[in-house]
């Protein structure tokens, strides 16, 4: 392939990224990559709840030592979780900006209210407390420098006493809820964004974005909930 098909080809993506409908979907398919990672992050804690093999070797640890055996899979999967992490980011304070400039622009234009939801108008705030949520996440149960009985390798371990806590666990359970919130305006906009829109089936779309948000909510918030009640410990 010749440089200046190279080139055509980069700038063509270059100018659908600087359009709104280009940033829309960067967020969507970076979003949508998050999401996913999310999922498979929550059923991995719940993990928690299992019983100790005949090795004695709780599931959780087992299954963070596998994925440590695997370490193209593991620094593959974090590299791609950080690109994705910074595009949405990026393109989502692009988007604000813009948003700002042509609320600025058209200042003679009576302005109409539009119904919104508290997720779509604390999105501005619930991104980057999340993301301050997740560094702090890291610090503490990955690199266990805020972690005060951090023990490498030993996750179960780790879960059960950062959770004794009453002050770190509340702020992770305040912490999810906030996902939650962000996630089930997110998804909802992804379809959108994607253009995934029809009068038969939004609403069943709108539903499960709901039901998504709730689950995972629910499922990340039950950990710190069950250790604080001795259930897990």
């Amino acid at each position: 392939m010749s440089s200046i098909a190279v080139n055509a080809g980069l700038g063509r993506l270059v100018g659908f990224y600087d359009s709104v409908i280009g940033k829309k979907v960067v967020m969507a398919v970076t979003g949508f990559i998050l999401f996913g990672f999310v999922l498979v992050h929550m059923i991995a804690n719940l993990q928690v709840f299992l019983p100790a093999g005949v090795d004695g070797v709780p599931p959780l640890d087992a299954y963070a030592e596998h994925l440590r055996a695997l370490p193209p899979l593991l620094w593959g999967a974090r590299a791609v979780l950080l690109a994705a992490v910074v595009m949405h980011i990026v393109a989502a304070w692009q988007l604000t900006v813009l948003n700002k400039f042509e609320a600025r622009t058209s200042r003679y234009v009576k302005l109409q209210p539009v119904a919104s939801s508290f997720a779509s108008r604390t999105m501005i705030w619930s991104g980057p407390i999340i993301f301050f949520y997740i560094i702090y996440h890291l610090l503490d149960f990955t690199l266990g420098t805020v972690h005060p009985q951090f023990e490498p390798g030993k996750v179960f371990h780790n879960v059960v006493t950062g959770f004794q806590h009453p002050a770190v666990a509340v702020f992770y359970i305040m912490a999810n809820v906030l996902l939650s919130i962000h996630l089930y305006h997110g998804v909802w906009s992804m379809f959108q964004s994607l253009g995934i829109s029809h009068p038969r089936y939004t609403p069943i779309l709108k539903k499960a974005s709901a039901a998504f948000a709730i689950l995972i909510g629910v499922g990340f918030c039950s950990v710190p909930i069950a250790v604080m009640t001795g259930l897990v410990k």
